[in-house]
């Protein structure tokens, strides 16, 4: 079994074969789809994933980075409520994202430290976007971490150094690793041999990101396969050795089965 621990199946580029690809990607072995939530207009369309394929679709709920600007307060409260309801197996996706926009930092600082704080009071974990904002991130976890707030998580689609990698683990963040480890400027193929495989997760951050050889173009569910290839390559383990171990270390994460 595969398990693709970021997926974004709702997505809009997914609307007319959404099916079509699940089905495709499940005959490769891939039996387990981990849905990051966007903000407040995605709930129903994930939902609906959810109710089709009870026993592999998982939810998330929680604020994009990217979407964190004046209705924060209003998309935080919907946040809450989702949790409340129980079905999410993580917060997700949340971080701070200073590509796109530096302006909302502030905001998008109290989002993620007010997440997380969720996250810690519920027991569960996050998963993290983190865009040109290594330190902001470990800044904000390692100031929670020493009042006694302290979560489990992923760190989604890792691009940074093997000095990051190795902060990151010591925070008990998981390494996502998807499309960009197959890019030839890449880097992280260089060092990801000297992580313990203990320490990653497979993810597609489908429709983005698709990996050589359909990088530039639509990311989809079965391209995961291309992923574990890349991996296994770098560990010098079997596809199947790198499978079992990433599936273990979502499921011991998600605490799902």
């Amino acid at each position: 079994m595969i398990v693709d621990t970021h997926i974004h199946l709702y997505s809009e580029e997914f609307a007319q074969d959404a099916h079509e690809l699940i089905a495709q990607a499940r005959t490769l072995g891939v039996e387990r789809f981990f849905l990051p939530a966007i903000d407040a207009s995605y709930y129903d369309a994930m939902k609906a994933l959810k109710t089709a394929y009870p026993e592999q679709v998982y939810l998330m709920a929680g604020l994009h980075p990217t979407h964190v600007n004046d209705t924060v307060e209003d998309e935080l409260i919907r946040v809450e409520k989702e949790l409340n309801e129980g079905y999410a197996v993580a917060i997700g996706e949340i971080g701070i994202d200073l590509y796109w926009d530096t302006s909302t930092l502030n905001l998008q600082q109290y989002a993620f430290e007010k997440q997380v704080n969720w996250a810690h009071e519920r027991n569960l974990p996050i998963v993290i976007h983190c865009r040109e904002a290594f330190d902001e991130i470990f800044e904000v976890l390692e100031r929670l971490r020493e009042k006694g707030v302290a979560v489990k998580g992923i760190l989604h689609c890792f691009t940074g150094t093997l000095a990051q990698a190795k902060r990151a683990i010591d925070l008990d963040l998981l390494l996502g690793i998807g499309g960009v480890v197959t890019f030839k400027n890449g880097k992280i193929d260089t060092f990801l041999s000297e992580i313990d495989i203990e320490h990653i997760v497979l993810e597609t951050d489908a429709p983005y990101l698709a990996p050589v050889p359909h990088r530039g173009k639509r990311n989809e569910p079965s391209y995961i396969y291309r992923v574990a290839e890349k991996v296994s390559s770098c560990y010098g383990l079997s596809i199947e050795e790198v499978s079992m171990q990433t599936t273990r270390n979502a499921f011991e994460l998600f605490k799902v089965q």
